[in-house]
């Protein structure tokens, strides 16, 4: 497939990047859906009925994120020289709720499930960076009140960020990379749809093997993440370079 140089980029990003980073993903067998029940720590019910656990969840997955040994490995810091050396437009919208696309140094990034070092007080709505553990008794640094600061992140039941600009984006992009997600979670597992949909963009999946949705893409590589995610950039950028 030979892209224009400003052909615009749109990436999907889910567990199977931050897997080989060190990080648990939550939906393989071994996963952490497979150690605690997504009602207890996941909805909207479960932190209005024992928020104590459910902050305790968050916390242990915020101090894991935390440990120096997880860092960025070749997949995020392909992704990040893509949107830094493409000539034309890269969004990377991401499943994931760590930073590590960041740390790579991604900047035209959407976190459809939210952010992990990030608290939003249901009383006024505020979204807060934050790093240490959060208490029921935390206050919120905008209106003062505890007992509303929750975890900044998409709960099962609740709306993804950014849904609109995701979908104006699917529909006018040249490239859609899905990378390292099972194909399996909605709304994402609809993006590659939306864009066959549209008539216009390019299909690739990157991934360790082959997605549920995989008959929907053009073009297949598969393979751990470090290693195909790399060698597609690579590709794309000497395409963009001959031009």
């Amino acid at each position: 497939m030979k892209l224009h140089p400003e052909g615009k980029i749109v990436i999907l990003t889910g567990a199977g990047v931050s897997r080989e980073s060190g990080l648990n993903t939550f939906r393989d067998a071994d996963g952490i859906w497979a150690q605690v029940r997504i009602e207890d720590v996941a909805t909207p019910e479960a932190f209005a009925r024992d928020p104590e656990g459910v902050q305790a969840f968050y916390n242990d997955r915020r101090a894991g994120l935390c440990d120096v040994a997880i860092k960025p490995n070749p997949a995020h810091l392909a992704l990040a020289e893509l949107e830094r050396d493409w000539p034309g437009d890269v969004l990377l919208v991401t499943q994931n709720i760590d930073d590590l696309h960041e740390r790579a140094g991604s900047h035209n990034l959407i976190h459809m499930h939210g952010e992990l070092f990030k608290a939003r007080c249901e009383a006024c709505s505020a979204v807060h960076a934050w790093r240490d553990d959060l208490q029921v008794s935390s206050r919120c640094p905008a209106c003062g009140q505890s007992g509303g600061l929750r975890p900044h992140v998409v709960w099962f039941g609740e709306m993804p960020f950014e849904m609109e600009r995701i979908a104006t984006e699917l529909e006018s992009c040249d490239l859609f990379l899905s990378i390292g997600t099972s194909g399996s979670v909605y709304p994402a597992a609809g993006f590659v749809q939306e864009v066959r949909m549209a008539g216009r963009g390019h299909t690739v999946e990157l991934n360790l093997e082959p997605s549920e949705g995989r008959d929907l893409f053009h073009e297949h590589h598969h393979g751990p993440a470090s290693e195909v995610v790399p060698a597609y950039v690579r590709s794309l950028l000497k395409g963009a370079a001959r031009r």
